[in-house]
């Protein structure tokens, strides 16, 4: 990830700045040049030419916003430049021109994919930038025809989120949203992620809470899933597919199988199209313990890396101090790495508690 720009003047209030303590941050600055960000990340021992996904400014910043767009441009063309082929993902909830998208074509070789970050919230005081400026871009975005240089080449996601109960989910927004979705090359959605720092500012702010408790990861309730999948498959036949996981969408727009490896997960697949399913199949490889300990000699951080369990489904592991080696060794193999201490549960891979039925078993599934 790059996110040599920080700084955000949209003013979402759920916006992950607050846990990086930027919520403050409200002109963008750029901590260094362009070229040393990009020098930096190609030399990062994490980064492999040609496989590792990449995001450029989506922690800190929207990338497309005025002040941001020529880092953007900069360092995306840099990338290019070099030959690079890697997954690029570009997040934004901002306003992008018909120049964008003929410069975004322009790039040859880096797969560039633009989520358009929608939600359809209507509440000022959680989101006073109206998701309907998303929307417009996206549609310019898809329907942009490629001009001189051909085909279009990047891809286009609806990126619904965050999904939350009582706020955006009422059926004629549900509709609205499945509707939307048609003008992308795939669709995902996903719930908010509610951590202590922004209940906090909730709290502070007399905003309502929308949910008791906080967590890690993002909470997407089990009957608010049911009901998006409902509204969805009322849309006309040959709409874009609708997936759980980002990379599943990002991957299936560029022909591609899941650079994650999510196949294993196999309760994820039941709504992906044939068509992707047949993809991931034929690439799903389960790497050995001695691969994955091969691959992770170079890491130093990971010199404590215990493999507990290596299934069809993931593997197992722990002694790794954060999330970035668990990365590598995921993007490395395109097969899911879970955290031992993070288990992904049934059905519920990588979302919360908060809104699910309890499981008879808490632990990971391993079958």
């Amino acid at each position: 990830m790059v996110s040599v720009v920080q700084g955000c003047p949209l003013g979402c209030a759920y916006c992950i700045r607050h846990t990086y303590g930027l919520w403050d941050a409200a002109r963008p600055v750029a901590l260094m040049s362009d070229a040393q960000a990009v020098r930096q990340l190609v030399a990062h021992r994490y980064f492999r030419p040609h496989h590792t996904p990449l995001q450029i400014f989506n922690r800190a910043t929207d990338p497309f916003l005025p002040r941001v767009r020529e880092h953007l441009f900069a360092v995306l063309e840099d990338l290019d430049g070099r030959g690079l082929t890697n997954h690029v993902l570009v997040i934004t909830r901002a306003v992008v021109h018909r120049a964008d998208c003929e410069r975004l074509n322009r790039l040859a070789g880096l797969k560039v994919t633009v989520l358009f970050t929608y939600s359809g919230i209507e509440d000022p005081r959680i989101e006073p930038y109206p998701s309907a400026v998303a929307a417009r871009s996206m549609r310019l975005a898809t329907e942009y025809g490629g001009g001189e240089e051909g085909a279009r080449r990047y891809r286009t996601v609806f990126y619904w989120r965050p999904l939350v109960p009582g706020l955006n989910d009422t059926p004629e927004m549900l509709a609205r949203a499945a509707d939307l979705s048609r003008h992308a090359d795939a669709a995902v959605f996903t719930g908010l992620f509610y951590r202590d720092e922004i209940a906090e500012y909730y709290r502070a702010h007399g905003l309502p809470e929308p949910y008791q408790g906080t967590a890690r990861r993002k909470i997407v309730p089990e009957t608010l899933e049911q009901r998006v999948l409902a509204a969805f498959a009322q849309r006309p036949p040959g709409s874009p597919p609708l997936f759980r996981k980002t990379s599943c969408a990002v991957s299936y727009a560029h022909g591609l199988p899941d650079y994650n490896g999510h196949y294993g997960i196999r309760e994820l697949c039941d709504i992906c199209p044939a068509v992707q399913l047949g993809r991931c199949t034929r690439a799903h490889r389960v790497p050995t313990d001695t691969q994955l300990r091969q691959a992770a000699a170079s890491l130093p951080e990971a010199n404590g890396l215990r493999i507990l369990d290596v299934t069809d489904r993931a593997a197992i592991v722990d002694g790794l101090p954060d999330e970035q080696p668990r990365y590598y060794l995921q993007h490395r193999f395109g097969f899911q790495i879970h955290d031992a201490g993070h288990p992904h549960l049934h059905r519920r891979h990588g979302r919360a508690r908060i809104g699910w039925m309890s499981e008879p078993d808490e632990q990971e599934t391993r079958a």
